[in-house]
């Protein structure tokens, strides 16, 4: 099979020779700004006081709430806060300052974009707004009510009925800068992980949230304004009870805000803009097509299987987990226990309102201290446990997995998200390398949301691809590593090393 996606993957992997004789550099002088600002767009200023209903973590990834019959603006607020917002900031001897948001963020560089088409919110005008977390402000792009142009798009009418959309897109420079090409993988794990945010707020507003994957990109694109060589729509998610659909808005011009430069100049990836590209739809019958793809057959367990307890859904609120959020940088190795292990597994693997498929990612992990499971390798399944891989002491083979840092075998837990590419793209198409590194994003996101709820941490890892699989074999064969999540307890001996207890959290507002 000849597939634009299968090279780009097997192009960017991560081996000890790749690794260790990169001569790429980060030039400090030139690190993109971590705030899209628009220079001209009249500012709308957001509530200041923003918070969400104090339902557990766990609970709001079990049921949602009861569909809400309005969206005003103070409930859309609270969602892009807990979504996108900057929630704390840590200072540093001489002046320096570094602002964290609500999501993790590979590198904490934040190239996902929030865009809002808003059609019926109660105290903001009908139009396409671009959110800034940096000053807390949406700017308005256009005026008017443009659901249907998003609608027609993205071949899903409801969206035209819908309150509400938001648009995450990704600004490539500011991950490259970074990851080079490899930083495509990384706008889905990031633009995923901010989404397992907005899903749980989304349900715990009776918003009914639901993610659209499918739409014609050149569309999207346009009604945002962003030149898709530097900038790209990646995701829609649709919030808000249904009402009379919008009119079709006829003709709209092109956008030509100014916008503050990043840095004084970038540095092009090809081969991300040629995968961008490959996965695209083109038109609205195109995306009706490629949504009758197949996702792949459910596997069986092979060999026994070890029950996990049943989640307890005793956590923190939401709110206030998405505020104690921080990569934990050093772990301790104080063991988990076994039922939040299972939380976090659980959690992971919540089912996606999308237009996707379900079951494209499997979970393997390497247990290393967890209370009342051997240590080893073994693979999830949902609902009814684990199966294992390899037995022993496997703390060196997972630092080393993680691109040979210490973090990964630290760690009490390690998740390893392995995909079955080939099956997938065939199935789905080059777009379909999307949906394996964001529906793996949305799994580590929930991980996190997971972990932070129930008194732990947690930090996403990179990778040495083949690797992985390799190490998981046979049980792994024809899977390709997409993420890694760690878990585990902070090193409580090192000053500064877990964001959030380090620092204290924010207000509940911005």
């Amino acid at each position: 099979m000849s597939s634009v996606a299968r090279r780009f993957h097997d192009e960017t992997t991560h081996t000890p020779y790749s690794v260790h004789t990169s001569g790429h550099t980060l030039d400090w002088d030139n690190k993109p700004f971590p705030f899209k600002v628009y220079t001209d767009a009249p500012t709308v200023p957001l509530p200041r006081d923003v918070d969400v209903p104090a339902v557990p973590t766990l609970q709001s990834l079990a049921s949602p709430a009861p569909p809400a019959t309005r969206l005003t603006l103070r409930a859309l607020t609270a969602l892009l806060y807990y979504t996108a917002g900057v929630t704390k900031k840590k200072t540093y001897p001489g002046g320096g300052e570094v602002l964290f948001r609500a999501a993790a963020s590979t590198g904490a560089l934040y190239q996902t974009e929030v865009y809002l088409i808003a059609g019926e919110v109660e105290g903001l005008e009908a139009g396409l707004y671009h959110f800034c977390p940096g000053d807390f402000t949406l700017r308005r792009l256009r005026s008017g009510d443009v659901r249907a142009a998003v609608a027609g798009a993205a071949a899903e009418p409801a969206l035209a009925r819908r309150a509400a959309t938001l648009v995450l897109s990704a600004i490539y420079w500011r991950n490259t800068w970074k990851y080079q090409a490899r930083g495509y993988r990384h706008l889905f794990w990031d633009s995923g992980t901010m989404l397992a945010n907005a899903l749980a707020v989304g349900d715990v507003l009776g918003l009914a949230p639901a993610l659209v994957t499918g739409f014609v990109d050149d569309e999207i694109n346009r009604l945002l304004g962003v030149d898709p060589e530097r900038e790209a729509a990646l995701e829609l998610l649709a919030l808000g009870p249904e009402g009379a659909p919008a009119a079709a808005p006829g003709d709209l011009p092109a956008l030509a805000h100014d916008v503050m430069p990043l840095s004084s100049e970038d540095v092009d990836y090809p081969a991300l803009r040629e995968i961008h590209r490959a996965s695209g739809l083109a038109t609205a019958a195109e995306v009706v097509a490629w949504r009758r793809g197949t996702a792949p057959p459910a596997r069986e367990p092979r060999g026994p299987l070890i029950a996990l307890p049943e989640p307890a859904l005793k956590s923190l609120p939401l709110g206030e987990a998405i505020q104690r959020r921080g990569s934990t940088r050093r772990f301790g190795h104080a063991a988990l226990s076994l039922p939040e292990l299972a939380n976090a597994l659980w959690a992971a693997t919540r089912p996606v309102p999308a237009d996707g498929p379900a079951g494209l990612v499997d979970l393997y992990v390497i247990v290393n201290a967890v209370d009342g499971i051997a240590p080893g390798a073994y693979a999830y399944w949902p609902g009814r446990g684990l199966v294992t891989v390899r037995q022993g002491e496997f703390r060196r083979e997972a630092a080393y997995l993680t691109l040979e840092q210490a973090i990964g075998g630290d760690a009490a837990a390690t998740i390893f998200f392995l995909a079955p590419l080939d099956a997938i793209l065939a199935a789905w198409g080059e777009r379909g390398y999307r949906l394996a590194n964001l529906y793996a994003g949305i799994a580590g996101g929930r991980a996190y949301l997971a972990a932070y709820g129930t008194g732990f941490g947690a930090s996403g890892l990179t990778f040495y691809d083949a690797d992985v699989v390799r190490f998981f074999s046979p049980h792994a064969e024809g899977r390709d590593a997409i993420f890694v999540t760690a878990l585990g307890r902070a090193d409580s001996t090192q000053s500064g090393m877990l964001i959030s207890n380090t620092i204290q959290p924010a207000p509940r507002r911005p």
